[in-house]
């Protein structure tokens, strides 16, 4: 397994450093399997964001939007709608604080959206590992019941926008639940290239992966029976994580102790992000098809960091990433998993 990267250097006349001459390092490095190209500098960070403020009253915005919000338990039976009788005959899938029901505006034929708790709001560090299970134990059950119905839906996603800067509308945390019946371009990049790679070594890329990342240790953060996490080598995002299952390869398929694990792991990286300053992220899984546990995949999942939740808000991305599929990064993988190690 090749980690490919080219480093270059820029020289800068710099107004910060009274106009001498400042050298940058740029690191162009390559996801190993997909090719995936990212440009990392670290310096972006520091640069001025004229949107950005410091005085942003959190609470004010929480209390403006919890009496409207679909979600809180006071509104979400008249607001929020209900499955069809043929596919659930309860209307809305529970569990513990969980309730999942179809999303009012979906962009996929089986699109649901499932709460994480009853609460409107909670720090990164609030977040319980009996919150995500109770959620995946129910998302779980909402895949199985529209495979049933439907065995062409078999792509299943989770994913976890939590407030606006990661694209998420309404700021009580959940998550959405999507069932294609064909799998989206990445993932079925990484199906693809994964059966690729065990064809071409006769072992399984994301074990290989999980070994290389522990022997060389710079990006590697921890693991428990179920999972692996790292720093992504080439990230898609700031800040970003790769959760790494061991055995399973489809969300249908996870146990209970996968489940426990999988919660137990994104709580620790969603504690190290609030200590991080972050408040904003996106989680997304990449799953086999229901059903399907091949000997050259196995499930996992990114997490990365966005911008803080502000009244202005700065985007962390731009013409690279949304048509070049380049992605632009200011925080260094290495840096990311050295601070996140120890909790793990």
């Amino acid at each position: 397994m090749e980690f490919r990267k080219e480093v270059k250097t820029v020289e800068i006349v710099s107004p910060s450093l009274q106009f001498e001459s400042e050298i940058q390092r740029i690191e162009y490095r390559e996801d190993p399997l997909t090719g995936s190209q990212s440009r990392l500098n670290l310096g972006r960070a520091g640069r001025v964001r004229q949107a950005q403020r410091e005085d942003l009253d959190l609470g004010r915005t929480i209390e403006d939007t919890r009496a409207g919000c679909f979600f809180c338990p006071q509104n979400m039976e008249r607001e929020t709608p209900t499955f069809s009788p043929k596919l659930w005959p309860g209307g809305r899938i529970r569990k513990g604080e969980c309730v999942i029901f179809p999303n009012l505006f979906p962009f996929a034929e089986y699109h649901a959206v499932g709460t994480l708790t009853s609460k409107h709001f909670l720090e990164l560090n609030e977040f319980t590992p009996e919150m995500l299970m109770d959620n995946l134990i129910a998302s779980k059950q909402y895949i199985a019941l529209v495979n049933q119905k439907d065995e062409e839906a078999k792509y299943p996603m989770w994913i976890w926008n939590h407030l606006p800067p990661s694209g998420a509308s309404i700021i009580h945390p959940h998550v959405q639940i999507i069932l294609d019946r064909s799998p989206a371009p990445e993932v079925g990049k990484l199906l693809e290239r994964s059966e690729q790679y065990f064809r071409r070594y006769g072992r399984n890329y994301w074990q290989d992966l999980v070994k290389e990342e522990r022997e060389i240790g710079e990006r590697y953060i921890g693991e428990n029976d179920s999972l692996a996490v790292a720093a992504s080598y080439a990230p898609r995002g700031n800040r970003e994580v790769q959760l790494i299952f061991k055995e399973v390869g489809n969300l249908a398929d996870l146990d209970e102790k996968q489940i426990t694990d999988f919660a137990t792991a994104i709580v620790k990286v969603l504690y190290c992000y609030k200590g991080m300053g972050v408040n904003s992220f996106n989680l997304i899984t990449y799953s086999a098809p229901v059903g399907e546990n091949p000997d050259y995949y196995r499930l996992n999942a990114r997490i990365i960091s966005r911008p803080i939740f502000q009244p202005l808000y700065t985007s962390d991305s731009g013409f690279m990433e949304r048509f070049f599929d380049i992605w632009v990064i200011e925080s260094m993988p290495e840096e990311v998993a050295l601070a996140m190690r120890e909790l793990f």
